[in-house]
């Protein structure tokens, strides 16, 4: 932006200690962290167990709930040692799920899975039983029985024994594609019905191309290191394009990687914010997150589908289901107002911050492009792309229909090429939800 003066822009956060992207990435690193919650759950077992030594100190235990010194270090240190044991054995389950997920499914579905909120309720219980435990091993005396704190611990085993069980069996059950599917499509729904909201109230209107002012005065803010975009704080950059009297226009769609140095917004105006708070408000990572990308858990979808399909695993049915799930979304994403441009204006109705964005052509691409290309040799597969595509047509409006017809004629084309056979070819070219199975088939005998 060469050697022009700059207007300082408290309100940004030019000058704050820490930018909002620098705090959306610690938001991302603590979401996946998978010790910051187990530390928490030590200091807090320690803290509990200076509460409970401080009880028995003040409040006569009934007898039954009474221990001698002797069985009181027994019991502990059995506590103790159990949940290092079975700390390591959640660990071990922990390194499992990776090799199954990064090798049969998708390595990209682990990131929701870090997050996994039950996973940390269990580590964080684990550990806080130990360091309560460990504690009260400490305070006992020949003359001083932390009695009540010791009843405490044995609860706190039995919980945690619990909860150990219902991570097991819910690990188990959703680490099968289908059960993945399904939780990646309820989080995309959750970002679609966000931003549908935004455009209910009228504060997100779309347009076939990003409104540029003609004329005026240009600067432009570069990205300071590479990075995929992972999101970004609509509300503060509309709030400082107003502030300033410009138009705030983002080069790059959420998702895309922008290299160092790369055009990240353009500033139409004629006293540009501070560059550097509006690049704070754009956060950049080292991959794609769900955060604020619906796209995103289409490529998760997909990811997983074609990994199916490879020859490696083989498993078209796999392919099919994750397909279910797939075209459920996309009822959903077809009913909107997509654009490639999203206008944010201020309340006198002025544009004052454009965002690309992605068509229902774009979505429907990365749905099925990719499965259909790896597929077009499943008979299952094409017959459950076919389903998909034409009960697209009567459930969407008919804006939507040219580009459900291009992937009808793709898919053909890719049928054709794959089963020269004419029999072969009308049987593949029949629609089926179950990909084979599920009605009668037409095909000539």
């Amino acid at each position: 932006m060469g050697g022009e003066r700059r207007t300082p822009d408290r309100n940004l956060g030019a000058h704050a200690m820490m930018s909002w992207a620098t705090a959306f990435q610690l938001r991302q690193y603590a979401k996946a962290s998978l010790w910051i919650v187990p530390l928490l759950g030590i200091v807090l077992g320690t803290v509990l167990a200076d509460a409970a030594v401080w009880v028995d100190e003040t409040v006569d235990p009934p007898s039954g709930w009474k221990y001698s010194a002797a069985t009181a270090s027994s019991i502990l240190s059995s506590i103790v040692g159990a949940m290092i044991a079975l700390l390591g054995f959640v660990v071990t389950i922990g390194i499992l799920v990776v090799q199954q997920a990064t090798g049969t499914l998708s390595p990209r579905y682990m990131r929701l899975w870090y997050r996994d909120r039950l996973q940390k309720a269990v580590l964080a219980t684990f550990t806080g039983t130990f360091a309560f435990a460990f504690s009260l091993l400490r305070s006992i005396e020949t003359d001083f029985v932390p009695d009540i704190g010791i009843t405490t611990a044995g609860a706190a085993v039995a919980v945690s024994l619990v909860l150990l069980l219902i991570y097991l069996n819910r690990f188990i059950h959703n680490l099968r594609p289908v059960a993945i599917a399904s939780l990646v499509v309820r989080a995309g729904e959750r970002l679609v019905a966000r931003g549908s909201a935004l455009v209910a109230r009228g504060e997100l209107r779309g347009a076939e191309s990003a409104q540029r002012p003609p004329g005026g005065k240009v600067s432009v803010v570069r990205a300071g290191r590479g990075g995929a975009i992972q999101g970004i704080h609509v509300e503060r950059l509309r709030a400082a394009a107003e502030r300033h009297d410009c138009l705030l226009v983002l080069a790059h769609p959420i998702g895309d990687f922008v290299p160092p140095g790369a055009r990240l917004i353009e500033v139409h105006g004629a006293s540009p914010p501070d560059p550097r708070a509006l690049a704070g408000l754009v956060a950049l990572g080292i991959e794609r997150t769900i955060e604020q990308d619906p796209a995103y858990a289409l490529r998760v979808l997909v990811d997983v589908a074609i990994r199916a399909l490879s020859p490696a695993v083989n498993d078209p049915t796999t392919a099919v289901q994750v397909l279910n799930h797939i075209e459920a979304f996309l009822h959903t994403i077809g009913r909107l107002e997509l654009s490639r441009s999203y206008t944010l204006y201020d309340e006198r109705g002025l544009p004052r911050l454009v965002l690309p964005g992605r068509a229902w052509e774009d979505f429907l691409q990365l749905a099925v492009a990719e499965i259909r290309e790896y597929g077009a040799g499943s008979l299952q597969v094409c017959r459950r792309l076919r389903a998909l595509l034409e009960g697209l047509l009567p459930a969407l409006p008919e804006r939507q229909h040219a580009a459900v017809h291009t992937e009808l004629r793709l898919l053909d084309g890719a049928v054709a090429r794959s089963f020269p056979d004419p029999v072969r070819r009308a049987t593949a070219l029949i629609p089926d939800r179950q990909g084979i199975g599920s009605g009668h088939d037409h095909a000539p005998a």
